[in-house]
């Protein structure tokens, strides 16, 4: 398993739309970088935040998660409380290879403040926005940048393309747009 350059990343994405909208090189006027690297792909997040409240006093259920634990924020900039977390999406759309796991890591900038981002692998034949979790592990308010980027994906090649792809098994998170919330 290899990881893949800038010069494939680029490729896929004009050839193959892996990647839209793409940005061809790094930007970083002003602004937490995003574009295309070296040997990645720095994404931005999107201005639409799901920030957890425990208002309700809900339990988190995986298997029956309930939406009102989170407040609906669109905005430039998320407040994250401290100890909390916050659901965003990418701004761009992807489009997974057969033969491409793409793993996702956080960017430096955030994760000197104590904002950590999780992501899962992004299988084979899957496709969507990018649910994306930022956890204030600080007991400060931490804040997020829309427009701005956010997390560098890995493209790792496999041997060969896979036998069953998530496309192929009707994955449940399979097309999502907007930010995603748990599915069962």
């Amino acid at each position: 398993m290899s990881v893949q350059s800038d010069r494939w990343i680029r490729e896929q994405a004009l050839e193959h739309a892996m990647i839209e909208p793409f940005v061809e090189a790094q930007r970083r006027d002003g602004c937490i970088s995003y574009g295309l690297s070296s040997y990645g792909y720095d994404a931005r997040v999107a201005p639409e935040f799901k920030i957890f409240t425990n208002v309700n006093s809900s339990v988190v259920d995986p298997k029956a998660f309930d939406p009102d634990s989170f407040v609906d924020r669109t905005t430039d900039c998320c407040v994250i409380p401290p100890n909390s977390f916050a659901l965003a999406r990418t701004v761009e759309y992807f489009r997974v290879p057969r033969d491409i796991l793409v793993i996702c890591l956080g960017k430096s900038t955030y994760a000197r403040c104590g904002i950590i981002v999780n992501v899962t692998p992004l299988e084979p034949g899957w496709e969507g926005h990018v649910t994306l979790e930022f956890s204030n592990t600080t007991p400060l308010p931490a804040k997020i940048y829309a427009n701005e980027g956010a997390c560098q994906f890995l493209f790792l090649k496999g041997n060969e393309p896979c036998e069953t792809s998530y496309a192929d098994r009707a994955g449940k998170y399979m097309g999502q747009r907007g930010v995603t919330l748990p599915r069962l």
